[in-house]
This record gives structure tokens, sequence and C-alpha cells, in this order.
């Protein structure tokens, strides 16, 4: 065919009304949205030929996806999650609202309502034996003051690069914890050392990646919320140096500003002072937080996460 088979004029119109763009009611930039979607899919088919048996494998496709629950952990790999903390990156940048820390990719395996503590916490259950790690740091605004009653949310995977909640052999909120900051905006928590992971090996996600020569492999990586009054939200991660994935993180959360220097600790009055093991691996790393323009700001987005009302 010269002129592709979705430009025919009864193929548009068809297009037209299966996205409401004809009806009363419903919400008019969401027809919009769907035309495009609906007509961008029409055009690739026409562009690579596709049969009827590849559409239908893709829709059988995304059955999948969704019965895996792997759809954030999809668009994760494929850029898109980086793609957004990008673009507001940018957005922000033009509007002159820059500063703090840089923003990364949340991913899929926060768990809400972690047990909170007041300036320390321990993050893990003892049972696995993996390397006491030291975290701390300090909370403060773009003015360098320290921000007092802050509340940092961490969660990290276990040794075997697994998290509580979605791994059941884990004691409940094992690796997760809140902990505000102190009247100097300081944090400490004791947990162990977590390793990367890949996607599961027999998942869609993998498949997916597979069918494009790419690999799933995430480096070893610690997950922030950070939040305090009159402040952006900030929704981060620290990614630990040496790893061999930290340049080749197939969800793209490497950022050079976040990455975090593991130091062993040869000291044993430090390892004393801190009650821990000798020796033991410390990481530090600091926050700050920038002004929050509206009321919005100071809250995360919207999006389904386990046990969130």
């Amino acid at each position: 065919m010269t002129t592709p088979f979705s430009q025919r004029e009864d193929v548009k119109k068809l297009l037209e009304i299966s996205s409401g763009l004809h009806s009363e009611g419903g919400d008019v930039r969401f027809k919009k949205i769907m035309h495009r979607l609906v007509s961008d899919i029409c055009h690739l088919i026409d562009e690579f030929d596709i049969t009827p048996e590849e559409f239908w494998q893709a829709a059988n496709y995304l059955h999948t996806l969704g019965g895996r629950q792997e759809a954030a952990l999809l668009a994760a790999g494929l850029g898109l999650e980086h793609y957004l903390d990008l673009r507001e990156d940018a957005r922000e940048a033009e509007a002159g609202f820059g500063g703090g820390t840089p923003r990364t990719i949340e991913g899929p395996l926060y768990v809400a309502n972690a047990p909170l503590s007041d300036g320390y916490a321990r993050m893990d259950d003892g049972r696995d034996q993996g390397r006491v790690m030291w975290l701390h740091g300090q909370v403060k605004d773009t003015g360098g003051t320290p921000l007092a009653g802050a509340v940092v949310d961490i969660w990290h995977a276990n040794t075997l690069g697994n998290y509580s909640f979605f791994d059941q052999s884990q004691s409940e909120y094992n690796l997760r914890r809140r902990v505000k900051t102190d009247a100097e905006g300081r944090y400490a928590v004791r947990s162990i050392v977590p390793s990367g992971y890949g996607c599961p090996p027999d998942g869609p996600t993998q498949a997916l990646l597979d069918r494009l020569g790419r690999h799933g492999n995430r480096p070893a990586h610690i997950h922030f919320f950070i939040s305090a009054p009159g402040h952006k939200h900030l929704t981060t991660q620290i990614n630990l140096n040496g790893d061999q994935y930290l340049w080749d993180d197939f969800a793209f959360a490497t950022r050079d500003e976040l990455i975090a220097d593991p130091v062993e600790v040869t000291d044993p009055q430090i390892s004393a002072r801190r009650d821990l093991p000798h020796p033991h691996t410390e990481i530090a790393f600091d926050f700050v937080l920038a002004p929050a323009a509206q009321p919005q700001e100071e809250q995360r987005i919207h999006r389904l996460r386990a046990l969130q009302a």
C-alpha cells in the first residue's frame, strides 16, 4: 500500500470514535491521549507490518506482565521512570527551582509504614550474616541549615538481593525503617551491606530484556524517601561504589552525585562507640532538601505501593 492503511479516512474515523472524540461527557484530555495512543499503535502496525499473531502475542504479554505485577519493574527497565526524573529536573531548572540532592527512581519495592524511630534504628533482624553496615548522615536545607525532625525512610535488599514483604522468608519490615533526624539533622542506622540483584529470570521483564539483548541487573543500592515540612519530598537512592554494575544499571538509576563509598572501619574504638562488631562497613551520606513552592511538593507522588492506604 502506498498510503499507510492507518491513514485511510474510514480508519481515522474509527479511531476518533473509539477514543470518544465525538462523544459527550468523559475527560477531554484523556480522550486526546487515548486517540494519540491508539493512532500510534496503528501506525506502528503499518510501519513494521505487524501480523495479527504478533499483535495478540503482545496482548498476552501484557496479561503476563500484570499477573506477575512487573509493570513498574518494566517501566524502570525501559528507562521510562528515569525519563520522568530527567523531565522533572529540566522543568525545575527552567523554572529556576533547582538545588538539593538529585532525585532518582523509586522502583517497585517500597512498603509503607515501616517502624519509626528517633535519630537511630537497627534495620536488620540479625538473621542475615551479611557484613554489618553503619549508615549515617545529615539532612540540611539548601542554605546549609540542619533539618531537625526530617523523616528519613530507608529500604534495601538483603545479601541475596531480596526485599522483605515480597520475600516471605524475611521478617516483617526487615531492612526497612523510618528515622526522624535529631536536633542537628542527623540520622543513623545499623544494618547489613546490601547486594545487587537481577530481574526474576523467569519473569516477563527479563524475557523482554532478553529480546533486546540486555541484562536485568542492578548494582547494590539503598533507597530513600526524605521529607520535612516546607521542603520538597525527595525520592532517591544511593549506589555503592565498586559494584560491577554501578554504571551498567538496567534501571538507569545511577547518578554521579548519588554514589556512596563504603569504608572499612578498622579502629576498634569507633566500633565500640557504635556498639558494633569490629570491623564493620561505614557509609556516610548527607541529603539536601530544596524548598517547596507548593504544598503538594512536600508529598510523594501517588502510585500503587504495598500496604499504603
